[in-house]
């Protein structure tokens, strides 16, 4: 005797997953910053999320990496299921941020600044 069907349980675990989240629970993402002689690489490893959840969001040099929860993609409502900020230092290029998402893992990937173009003479006017 079968109790609970296959399609109920395929139903029910985005809204349980949902209730999780909003209850205080949250995606146990690894997160892990690694400094490379090009940059740094950020790695957020969460096989269970949806690489579509993902956010990059940059404001100066503050990033902030989430993921959120969505019943459907139109939906106005959205449950975080993590959220990571790096206050980036100012030898990496921002204009330059790369992120790929492969295998259940995003890398963010941020090279330094040139050197050569940290340093300039800045003309003076005159009035």
């Amino acid at each position: 005797m079968k109790l609970i069907s296959q399609q109920f349980l395929h139903n029910i675990a985005p809204q349980l997953d949902l209730l999780n989240t909003l209850g205080g629970g949250v995606a146990q993402a690894q997160v892990s910053m690694h400094k490379r002689e090009q940059g740094v690489v950020i790695r957020v490893s969460a096989p269970s999320v949806q690489p579509d959840t993902f956010r990059l969001v940059l404001n100066d040099n503050t990033l902030s990496v989430f993921a959120e929860y969505r019943h459907h993609p139109d939906d106005k409502l959205a449950a975080p299921l993590f959220v990571q900020v790096f206050d980036l230092p100012d030898t990496l290029d921002v204009a330059r941020i790369d992120a790929v998402h492969h295998n259940g893992e995003l890398r963010v990937r941020i090279p330094y600044q040139d050197p050569a173009n940290r340093y300039r003479e800045i003309n003076i006017k005159r009035r």
